[in-house]
């Protein structure tokens, strides 16, 4: 059954984004800095992120903190990020230091006050097209959608004859067939009903394998640009991209 009518603008939405985390396979930069402030092109990955989701029509921000989270704090109220601050409305929440991500949606529920919201983490970036997101969400009436993405490719690919040789090379092949978590959420106001403010709940776990049985986990699929900044090789690859001039997860201007 399709879902109540879709707000309109999407600048009615929450956007939650999950900030709290220790990062410790960027432990080069996440020693000193929450992997959020980690900066590609001279600003931290996490006003990337805010951005993108501002070029789309939202302006309703919910950070989670956790980890070193007096750092965002500073950057967005007495740093480089309060020009940001003045152009959205933003709410910076620490929700503890060792929370999982289930916890730390579940203690932010308060400020989640529209039929949905939409949920993200503070280290991936991609051009998905969100209203599209939104709109598929709508369609397929479930209490939840995850965007899909095709794992980067980190490998280059061998495929061998039986006495083996090498028959084909590839160099990093991009797997078509594959799906992963994109980490670009549309959740209705109800999931929050499965979570739990304690420090044990991770959204991915639990609750997301709950939806998937229960039949209420849609998949939006993004072909498009989508890389996670999980270790330094990752943060290598988008500061790259970013210095050749063209990264193609910028959608703003």
């Amino acid at each position: 059954m399709p879902l109540p009518a879709l707000p309109a603008p999407p600048s009615a939405l929450p956007v939650v984004i999950l900030c709290g985390g220790r990062g410790t396979r960027l432990r080069e930069h996440t020693a000193h800095l929450p992997k959020p402030m980690v900066a590609v092109g001279g600003e931290p990955i996490l006003a990337h992120i805010l951005r993108h989701h501002a070029h789309h029509g939202f302006r309703r921000f919910v950070l989670c903190l956790g980890y070193k989270g007096a750092v965002i704090q500073d950057w967005f109220t007495t740093g480089p990020g309060r020009a940001l601050a003045r152009d959205w409305e933003l709410h910076l929440v620490p929700t503890g230091h060792d929370a999982g991500t289930g916890a730390r949606i579940a203690r932010v529920a308060p400020l989640l006050d529209a039929p949905r919201f939409l949920l993200t983490y503070g280290d991936g970036v991609g051009d998905v097209d969100l209203g599209a997101l939104l709109q598929e969400h709508h369609r397929h009436g479930r209490l939840a959608t995850v965007t899909g993405v095709h794992p980067p490719p980190r490998f280059g690919q061998l495929l061998l004859d039986a006495d083996g040789g090498v028959r084909v090379f590839s160099e990093k092949p991009q797997e078509t067939d594959t799906w992963i978590n994109g980490g670009f959420f549309v959740l209705e106001h109800a999931v929050l009903d499965r979570l739990d403010p304690d420090p044990a709940c991770r959204f991915e776990h639990g609750p997301l394998d709950g939806l998937a049985r229960d039949g209420q986990l849609g998949c939006y699929r993004h072909p498009g640009f989508w890389q996670c900044m999980d270790t330094f090789r990752d943060w290598e690859l988008l500061s790259r991209l970013w210095d050749e001039g063209a990264p193609p997860w910028r959608t703003w201007s």
